[in-house]
């Protein structure tokens, strides 16, 4: 399994939005430039996040974003679940009419395990204990 560039970028903004002071907007063009991401598409992964509720945009000359939530009640699953969906192994696991063998299949079993296990790793760290580990290597260019 490969998280999407998607995914990745939006971790990366969301964790400059937790490493920044929480309470000044920062603007799009400074978190593009620090993790190296074209402004285009940070636009689009901002929009989902907005919308999502886990950051709000502040409009004006001193605007930009900031998280909706303090760092320490967002998981990353709530980013990764805004940004991509469900995590899916494979059809079977949500869908058990996508596959004849669904009922009988052991593998199916290692999947659904799989899932589980990938879903309590996101959920068990939030934007605070990444963006301390962020800290504490001391790079501002850090990369996920």
């Amino acid at each position: 399994m490969k998280l999407s560039t998607r995914t990745r970028y939006a971790v990366r903004a969301m964790i400059e939005l937790a490493r920044h002071d929480l309470n000044r907007p920062l603007q799009l063009k400074i978190i593009a430039e620090r993790q190296e991401i074209s402004v285009k598409y940070l636009e689009q992964l901002m929009a989902v996040l907005k919308s999502a509720g886990l950051i709000k945009s502040i409009r004006g000359s001193k605007g930009g974003y900031v998280l909706a939530r303090g760092p320490n009640q967002i998981a990353l699953s709530d980013i990764l679940h805004c940004v991509e969906g469900p995590i899916t192994t494979v059809e079977c696991v949500e869908d058990c009419t996508t596959c004849t063998r669904a009922v009988d299949c052991a593998a199916r079993e290692v999947w659904t395990r799989v899932e589980k296990a990938i879903e309590q790793v996101l959920k068990s760290f939030t934007l605070q204990d990444v963006a301390d580990m962020a800290s504490k290597t001391n790079h501002s260019d850090y990369q996920i």
